[in-house]
């Protein structure tokens, strides 16, 4: 399974580009890559059938509970089926959907949509807590990228933010829940927390954990009131529409919560909760579908509608609730998708999207519309669809349950709803006189057509022969959920019950609300309470606040005073160090040692004049130098106290911002007047001083405490043991702390970006930029850039057993892209660089992610690194090397980024 989740995605990213070559075709290629992982796990279909768990795992994070455990069982076996199913049917129709967009946009949309599958399959396998976090939100990031995937439209940004707000809540509270289930059971495992619920209730967090996990589920599953997010949502591509917000992401809600039904279970009030919340979920999406315009809109409601009876199914006790629940997930996904498809049809031919618009569309639609009549009689729950089965199952887990009467009532009257939307999404669009003549712009395509009509007629394929669904799905998905074997019975008739006296008032009711549905819709449309009181109207009015609150704040907090801020900054430092000194009582204690070295006292004196020299200077260029010289003199001083890395760091930095201040000097005033008045002056004395003080009696103390070298000692002996290296400053880098490594370098690459965001200009490329240079700077220029990045390469390969490493080496080769830079100018500069600065920053980020992968793969934790030690003349080779590259690269591509950009900046 490890195996399938790191195919599908590598495979997510480098397949979809097939679709920059390809015209119509792209998508037909593209989808044989989730039909492939389809037949992979349908061939795990023998494990499943059999009632086992196949589980795998790998050590990502051991030392805090993050690895990479997969469980797939009966219940995420039914979820990576419809996941990898509808996601091929969902690539074949967006080929013919996109067809007329530019290649690109359809290469990004395959992409998004192929990362979002990969996602989809991460959370429902993932059995640790951590990894399922982690692809949840990768979900909602995913979902945000998609919804407002046509970025010129500010309904589709404005819906993407709506979405990524409600459902990233949702998961903030899911990292809460598992923070406080690690805390009470000391596990990650989602399986264990399951197994031990009866310790997990007992303690003092159940209720946290519980809302937190309700909170999740419910945003995610768009349930009162966060419901309102899943109809802005449509703003998304259709073929998105029909995999996130039916089929698939919304039933992420749905899945957690079920997972977790034990836990709520135990509580005297979670199944309470549960179904009040479904409950009014119901009333308010039905109410809202007979309001609904729009083809999609009124889909998305019944969407929500359907979810609140799988949150209603969840929270009902007994067995049949279960088996009501799992076969109503499948139905839902197949209808649900299929006619989405649908809208999206009508879409893309006619351009109309408003049912009372629309109407003799069977003729030019015929594969559409057959689809449609179909997917619509197994909504409405007519016989022998699928969707009739699942409704008897509703109604008997109703009956048998605890909660009778009220959950029924409003069960019947939804379901009457749905059955009346049904008919509407079906008859008026495609059989009734349109209320204008309709101008269609495509016309229907094989790749449009046939994956709504394979879905409607799968529903009905299923129903009619159950025995392979039945044994191999249904049953399986029950008892994993439900933790024990439950005979299933999926058939069309079972006699008359009064499971089937239900279902045929649902449609008699159903069929009377589509006869009147132009007065009922009518007459809600008319009146103003449900836009007045709607939940969507807070979040608009948290939109206004939120920046009211921010401009207030900035103007109470900022000053628009550099020196003002950072006074604030070191009164606080010195006051709150201060304080803490005092508080002790204890007397300051003073080590006497050697007497310093002469030369180490120069140096020191020479820092101390450089310093004193740029405070008080007010030429630029002097103060350049005065910085210089400090900067200078402290990497010396950490030459002479033994860290030479430190050192060339230092030089290197020191070297580079000369050069950025240089590139800046043509927009700088070179003279600056006095800005302070001398009571100012005196109380920024006043300031340097306390902090120097405090920073003196700080620096004595601790350099006469005695201190364990237990840390230093064990690096010093375990560096070439386990790192196989002698430089032990990078071996602790790049191996015993290479994740934190990986995270500042990932930070680096964060930055690059932005700033190449905050840089960029169009036409940028055609401008020259290159000022006077002397002749001599000018012919050293070449030889020194050679020489620099000569350097660079050498510091870079020497770095595991002598000075240097990734870091260093990235900031060398920066330097000597600056001199090239200064001498001819960013353009010619970037030239020979030959690629952008943050294609760099990329390749060197996904380097670095990639180099703990071959650890990972052999039995280890990621990021445990690999050695070859061929001996005699040839070097040893690691892994340890793949990651000192990516942190180059990274280095040198957010350094140019800005190097560039503000050169360019200097001459606008």
């Amino acid at each position: 399974m490890l195996v399938l989740l790191l195919v599908s995605l590598v495979g997510s990213c480098l397949l979809p580009q097939i679709a920059r070559f390809m015209g119509r075709g792209a998508g037909l290629v593209i989808a044989l890559f989730p039909l492939g992982l389809f037949a992979a796990f349908i061939r795990m279909s023998d494990i499943v059938e059999r009632g086992w768990v196949r589980g795998e795992g790998k050590d990502w994070a051991p030392s805090v509970g993050f690895d990479l455990t997969l469980r797939l069982d009966g219940f995420s076996f039914l979820f990576c089926l419809l996941i990898t199913g509808i996601g091929t049917l969902v690539i074949v129709y967006a080929g013919g959907y996109l067809t007329g967009k530019p290649r690109h946009q359809r290469a990004r949309f395959f992409t998004l949509i192929l990362l979002f599958m990969t996602a989809m399959l991460g959370t429902v396998l993932a059995d640790n807590l951590l990894l399922m976090v982690t692809m949840w939100e990768a979900t909602s990031i995913l979902s945000f990228l998609l919804i407002g995937f046509d970025s010129r439209s500010a309904r589709a940004r404005r819906a993407a933010l709506m979405a990524l707000q409600v459902t990233a809540g949702g998961g903030l509270a899911l990292v809460a829940a598992v923070a406080m289930i690690a805390h009470v059971l000391g596990t990650f495992s989602l399986a264990q927390t399951i197994d031990r619920t009866p310790e997990l209730v007992a303690s003092s967090w159940a209720a946290p954990i519980i809302v937190a996990v309700m909170i999740a589920g419910f945003t995610k599953s768009a349930q009162f009131p966060f419901h309102f997010w899943l109809p802005n949502a449509m703003q998304a591509p259709t073929p998105a529409s029909a995999f996130l917000h039916s089929a698939t992401m919304v039933k992420l809600g749905i899945y957690l919560l079920a997972r977790f039904e034990p836990v709520i279970a135990a509580t005297v009030w979670g199944r309470n909760v549960m179904i009040a919340v479904a409950c009014i979920t119901m009333l308010v999406a039905a109410v809202q579908a007979l309001r609904a315009e729009s083809f999609k809109a009124a889909l998305a409601y019944s969407t929500i509608a359907s979810l609140g009876i799988l949150v209603l199914l969840v929270g009902l006790d007994g067995p049949t609730a279960t088996v009501a629940m799992i076969g109503f997930l499948i139905a839902h996904a197949l209808y649900k998708a299929a006619l989405f498809f649908c809208a999206g049809s009508v879409l893309h031919m006619t351009g109309q999207g408003s049912l009372r618009a629309l109407g003799g569309l069977a003729r030019r639609m015929p594969l559409t519309a057959i689809a449609c009549i179909g997917a619509s009689l197994s909504m409405a729950g007519i016989p022998p669809f699928f969707g009739f089965i699942t409704k008897e199952f509703l109604f008997q887990a109703q009956i048998e349950s605890s909660w009778e009467s009220v959950p029924i009532a409003i069960a019947v009257l939804v379901n009457a709803v749905m059955v009346a939307v049904a008919s509407v999404v079906t008859l008026r669009p495609f059989f009734l006189k349109p209320g204008a003549p309709i101008e269609f712009k495509n016309r229907e395509s094989l790749s449009l057509g046939l994956p709504p009509l394979f879905l409607s007629l799968l529903g009905l394929f299923l129903s009619l022969n159950p025995g392979w669904i039945e044994r191999v799905v249904v049953s399986p998905a029950v008892a994993a959920v439900y933790r024990r074997p439950i005979p299933v019975d999926v058939a069309v008739w079972h006699g008359v019950t009064p499971m089937l006296l239900l279902s045929g008032l649902v449609v008699v009711v159903g069929i009377a609300i589509s006869v009147f549905w132009r007065r009922i819709h009518l007459f809600l449309r008319d009146s103003d309470r449900f836009e007045r009181f709607a939940i969507e109207r807070l979040w608009e009015s948290s939109q206004r606040t939120l920046p009211w609150l921010s401009a207030h704040a900035v103007n109470w907090t900022e000053h628009s005073d550099l020196r003002v801020l950072l006074g604030i900054v070191l009164a606080t430092i010195a006051g709150i160090t201060g304080w803490s000194i005092l508080a002790v009582g204890a007397p300051v204690r003073i080590a006497i040692g050697e007497m310093p070295h002469l030369a180490d006292v120069a140096i020191a004196l020479a820092a101390v004049v450089g310093a004193v020299v740029a405070a008080r200077s007010q030429h630029l260029v002097t103060t350049m130098l005065a910085v210089g010289l400090t900067g200078f003199a402290v990497a010396i001083l950490f030459m002479t106290g033994g860290a030479p890395d430190l050192a060339i760091t230092q030089f290197t930095v020191e070297a580079l911002l000369v050069v950025l201040l240089t590139a800046m000097l043509a927009t700088l005033p070179l003279m600056a007047g006095r800005t302070r008045n001398p009571a100012q002056r005196l109380v920024d004395a006043g300031l340097a001083g306390a902090l120097a003080l405090v920073l003196l009696v700080a620096t004595l103390d601790a350099a006469a405490a005695i201190h364990g070298a237990a840390a230093s000692d064990f690096f010093g002996r375990m560096s070439y043991i386990a790192g196989r290296g002698h430089n032990v400053v990078n071996v602790i880098l790049v191996d015993f702390r290479a994740f934190d490594t990986l995270g500042e370098t990932a930070v680096i690459a964060a930055a690059a970006l932005l700033g190449s965001a905050l840089f960029f200009r169009p036409g940028d490329e055609d401008r020259p930029v290159r000022g006077d240079v002397h002749f001599g700077f000018a012919m050293a220029a070449g030889p020194l850039f050679a020489l620099l990045l000569a350097a660079s390469v050498a510091i870079l390969w020497r770095g595991h057993d002598q000075p240097g490493g990734g870091f260093i080496g990235g900031l060398v080769a920066s330097l000597a892209f600056a001199v090239l830079s200064l001498a001819r100018g960013p353009i010619a500069a970037a030239r020979s660089l030959r690629l952008p600065p943050t294609v760099l920053v990329g390749a060197g980020l996904l380097l670095a992610v990639a180099s703990g992968l071959p650890g990972m793969i052999g039995g280890g934790a990621y990021l445990t690194h690999l050695w070859w030690e061929p001996g005699g003349w040839l070097p040893k080779l690691g892994t340890t090397l793949l990651f000192d590259i990516g942190v180059y690269l990274v280095v040198l591509g957010a350094v140019l980024t800005y190097l560039f950009g503000l050169q360019k900046e200097a001459v606008r």
